[in-house]
């Protein structure tokens, strides 16, 4: 058996204005909840967010009267309200048709006052010619990026780290080959030959 289906914000919306419609009379937010929950299929929870967002769009009224907020809305409210809202997207249509026509008419204005004379041929070719020798000057810049002080400084600094790297590799095949020496007897420069050790082997400086 298939689940039921929630009632969208939609219907939430239209059946809270049939509460106003069908009675035409005013209620305080208690009220409307709990007829929304009984007669309307709407959870009580929910009523007064529904209800703000219909204040917020013009189509319920609200009044604080004492201690108490009443809220109304008749038929008549909501047709004025739609035409209202008809007539500022009208306004606003025409606003941007009208604008529309003046960019058009700006266009065509600059097309007709370009005129492909001499001088904006020289301009435009000058700045090929710029845009080409710009390029070719990036180009020849990445070739003596190695220049760069900070590059040098960096490699600098990476020679250094893999020279005490080697160093102490160099440290610890003295260390082997004079503990082999001690303990087996045996000659270093046969572990030189055996090990394809150069004879000036040594640390770097």
């Amino acid at each position: 058996m298939s689940r039921k289906r929630g009632l969208s914000l939609d219907e939430k919306r239209k059946r809270i204005m049939d509460i106003f419609f069908d009675t035409k009379d005013f209620f305080q937010l208690k009220e409307i909840e709990k007829i929304a929950s009984k007669e309307k299929g709407i959870n009580s929870m929910v009523v007064k967010e529904i209800v703000q967002g219909l204040v917020d769009d013009n189509l319920v009224d609200t009044e604080k009267i004492g201690t108490s907020n009443y809220f109304w809305s008749f038929p008549s409210k909501v047709v004025n309200s739609k035409k209202t809202k008809l007539e500022q997207l009208k306004n606003n249509i025409k606003t941007l048709e009208n604008k529309k026509k003046q960019l058009i008419d700006n266009i065509d204005e600059a097309k007709m006052t370009r005129v492909n004379n001499e001088e904006r041929e020289e301009i435009l070719n000058d700045l090929v010619i710029k845009e080409e020798l710009n390029l070719k000057l990036a180009k020849d810049l990445e070739k003596y990026k190695e220049c760069d002080p900070e590059v040098i400084e960096k490699m600098s600094e990476e020679a250094k780290i893999a020279q005490e790297s080697a160093n102490r590799w160099t440290d610890n095949i003295f260390s082997i080959k004079s503990w082999c020496t001690k303990s087996f007897g045996v000659d270093e420069k046969a572990i030189d030959k055996n090990f394809g050790i150069p004879e000036d082997f040594d640390y770097l400086e």
